[in-house]
């Protein structure tokens, strides 16, 4: 690659001198509340923001109708009028890698606002922290992509290989946005997604499926209950079950990238609904509920085995031998992924963070799903996790981004951009 005389110190100046523009960005695209549904004004924004930047500009809003027919489509709704996704191609000059950059823009409910100190679309300053829904989940993250964009444009930088840049919707309800865009033919030699990972690298993220387990009892009057059988006292043994089934789950990962996690993929049970008359014996129990799937697993293979698992049921109780529950899977789901610790994105990544940094990068497995996982298994796109703000604030009251992470992770990106795709001429 030619090399490019005080790169990082250009690249670091010219951060700082649009450090109050980046701001104002980040707070314009908080102050749009952009739920699910309410993405296009976010979406028209970062598309002014592409054009302007002089990226070839793609804006469609997801066919429902041709997305169902996929195995990895999930999301609550069938249709996408006024949810587009937008994607900015930076052309290069030839004989680069590619690199594809993913960020989302819908954000899950503010909930009470009288738990919020700030207005949660405010995108107020305070003490460095840019408070707002969405600020870390992950507007922050995709504010840091613009910035980084605008670096190389902003010094003429002309890149050998092609950068991608993906705005999508609906990633907080399992992916369809980017499944759209996969669909649509955007590949690219790597990807980077900024979620909050507090400036951690991902190269491995567990994916999660929800679940629904109907326990079943037999009904009596409260008064001569012993002759009902109660689905909730059942249910408890079916809840000891399913932790039995986490707690082996969890013993077969050995993943040094997972030694700080305590348990690494889990099953959680997130509903209990049973019973219909406090003098009735309960003859039905709703458990629902998340199960985390690994990072080298199949969304397949982790039903499997819970569908066998439960089938055991009837040797911890014989009621279970002839009133099995029922297990179904609904509502979201995120494909798990994982790219190989050594792989050259990996390599250019660290050292980038190195040279910003001065110290080494935290290098571990993603605790959640994003959809790293659709474009590492669909997409043939290996992905990597990279990102300003923590997931401890995320979906939270009072969500805030630390202003400072967004502008290094801009310049560690920049950087990266830079290296991976290899650096061909400055431009005047």
């Amino acid at each position: 690659m030619a090399e490019l005389p005080e790169l990082s110190g250009r690249i670091r100046e010219w951060i700082t001198l649009h450090r109050d523009a980046g701001t104002a960005l980040l707070q314009q695209m908080v102050r749009i509340p952009s739920t699910q549904g309410n993405e296009k004004e976010v979406q028209l924004l970062v598309a002014d923001q592409l054009s302007k930047l002089g990226l070839t500009v793609d804006i469609w809003e997801p066919d429902g109708e041709h997305l169902a027919d996929h195995p990895y489509f999930c999301s609550p709704r069938s249709f996408f009028a006024g949810s587009p996704n937008v994607v900015g191609v930076l052309k290069g000059a030839g004989g680069g890698r590619s690199i594809l950059l993913n960020g989302h823009v819908d954000v899950v409910p503010e909930g009470q606002r009288n738990q919020w100190e700030h207005d949660p679309y405010s995108g107020e300053v305070v003490n460095g922290k840019l408070y707002g829904r969405g600020s870390t989940d992950m507007k922050g993250g995709n504010t840091a992509l613009l910035l980084a964009l605008g670096v190389i444009q902003g010094l003429g930088l002309k890149l050998k290989g092609d950068v991608i840049f993906q705005s999508v919707v609906e990633e907080e309800s399992g992916g369809a946005g980017t499944l759209a865009a996969i669909l649509r033919g955007y590949r690219a030699d790597a990807a980077l997604i900024p979620e909050p990972t507090n400036l951690r690298i991902f190269p491995k993220q567990q994916g999660s499926m929800w679940f629904r387990i109907e326990v079943k009892g037999r009904s009596a009057h409260g008064g001569t209950r012993y002759e009902g059988v109660s689905a909730i006292e059942k249910s408890l043994v079916v809840i000891q079950h399913i932790q039995e089934l986490e707690k082996g789950r969890n013993a077969r990962i050995k993943d040094p990238l997972y030694a700080n996690n305590p348990i690494p993929i889990p099953i959680n049970l997130g509903v209990i609904q049973g019973g219909n008359w406090p003098s009735s014996v309960p003859d039905t129990v709703k458990l629902e509920g998340r199960m985390g799937v690994a990072p080298e697993e199949k969304l397949e293979e982790a039903r499997e085995e819970m569908l066998r698992w439960m089938d055991r049921l009837k040797e911890a109780d014989p009621w279970f031998a002839k009133h099995p529950p029922d297990l179904a899977w609904f509502g979201a789901q995120w494909v798990p992924g994982s790219v190989n610790p050594g792989h050259p994105l990996m390599e250019v990544l660290m050292q980038q963070y190195r040279k910003v940094k001065q110290e080494e990068p935290v290098v571990e497995a993603s605790p959640w799903g994003t959809d790293g996982g659709l474009l590492t298994q669909l997409g043939e796109t290996p992905c990597l996790v990279f990102g300003p703000g923590i997931t401890q604030v995320a979906h939270y009251p009072n969500e805030h981004i630390v202003l400072e992470d967004v502008f290094v992770a801009a310049e560690i990106i920049a950087l990266t951009l830079i290296h991976w795709c290899g650096f061909d001429r400055m431009e005047a």
